[in-house]
C-alpha cells in the first residue's frame, strides 16, 4: 500500500485502504497486479488515466517501424555506382532500418563466388561506424545475400531528422523573398531517377561479345568496298 505523497504503508485490509484513500478525496488504485499480495496507491485517478494515456502516446510517437531494406551490386559494379549504392545504405541505417546486400550474379560469373564476398566486404567497410552483420553471405540460387542491422544510438532516441529549408524573411512590400528556383524541380527528379536506379540492375557492364560484334560488322564493309573497286577496275576499257 502506498499513500497519495508516496510514503510506504505496508499491507492492510482492502477496505481500511479504501476509507483512506476516501478520507483524502482521493482513489485507491491498483497500480501493480502481478505482485502478491497486490501494490495499490492513493491518487487522483484521473490525472493517473492522464499521465497513462500520455506517456503511451510519446512511446508509440518515438516508436518506429524497422523496415527491411535492399540494395543490389554486381560483381564488377563502378567506383561511381558502389558509392552512390553505399550512401543509400548508410541512410537506411541512418534511419533505423536493417539492409539486406545483394550481389546479383549473371552467366560465368558464379563460378567466382569471391568476387561477391569482395563486394559485400567492401560495403560492410564503408558503413561500420552504423551497422552490424546479423546474416553471414550466403547464397540464394545466382544471388549472395547479407543482412546488416542498425548499431543503437548512444543516445537511445530515434534517428535525427533532416533539417528543413529555412525560410527568407518578408520583403518590405510584405511579400516572401522566398522564390522556388530552377534546381528544385530538377533535384526531384534527381531523386526519383536515383530510386529507380536502385531497384534496378547495372547496366553499364559492356560486354565483351558485344565488342566483337561491332569489329565484324567493320571488317564486312571494309571487305565490300574492296570487292567493288575491283569490279569497277575490270570493267573500265583500256586505253
Amino acid at each position: 500500500m502506498i499513500d497519495a505523497d508516496g510514503s510506504q504503508l505496508g499491507i492492510m485490509p482492502t477496505q481500511d485502504a479504501m476509507r483512506r484513500a476516501e478520507e483524502q478525496s482521493l482513489q485507491l488504485v491498483e497500480v501493480n497486479p502481478k505482485t502478491t499480495p497486490p501494490v495499490c496507491k492513493i491518487l487522483d485517478y484521473g490525472k493517473f488515466k492522464y499521465e497513462t494515456a500520455k506517456r503511451e502516446r510519446e512511446t508509440k510517437k518515438n516508436k518506429k517501424t524497422q523496415e527491411l531494406k535492399e540494395v543490389k551490386f554486381r560483381p564488377k559494379t563502378h567506383d561511381h555506382d558502389f558509392d552512390f549504392k553505399v550512401k543509400h545504405a548508410r541512410r537506411f541505417l541512418e534511419d533505423n532500418n536493417k539492409v539486406r546486400l545483394l550481389v546479383q550474379f549473371r552467366g560465368r560469373e558464379i563460378t567466382h563466388p569471391e568476387t561477391g564476398r569482395d563486394v559485400l566486404n567492401r560495403v560492410v567497410k564503408a558503413v561500420m561506424d552504423l551497422a552490424t552483420v546479423i546474416q553471414m553471405p550466403s547464397m540464394e540460387g545466382n544471388r549472395m545475400n547479407m543482412i546488416l542491422a542498425p548499431k543503437p544510438r548512444r543516445d537511445g532516441g530515434p534517428a535525427k531528422p533532416k533539417p528543413a529549408r529555412p525560410k527568407l524573411e518578408a520583403g518590405a512590400d510584405g511579400k516572401s523573398d522566398d522564390k522556388p528556383t530552377e534546381g528544385d524541380d530538377e533535384d526531384e527528379d534527381d531523386l526519383d531517377d536515383d530510386l529507380d536506379d536502385l531497384d534496378g540492375d547495372d547496366d553499364d557492364d559492356v560486354d565483351d561479345d558485344d565488342d566483337v560484334d561491332d569489329d565484324d560488322d567493320v571488317d564486312d564493309d571494309d571487305d565490300a568496298d574492296d570487292d567493288d573497286d575491283d569490279d569497277d577496275a575490270a570493267e573500265a576499257p583500256a586505253s
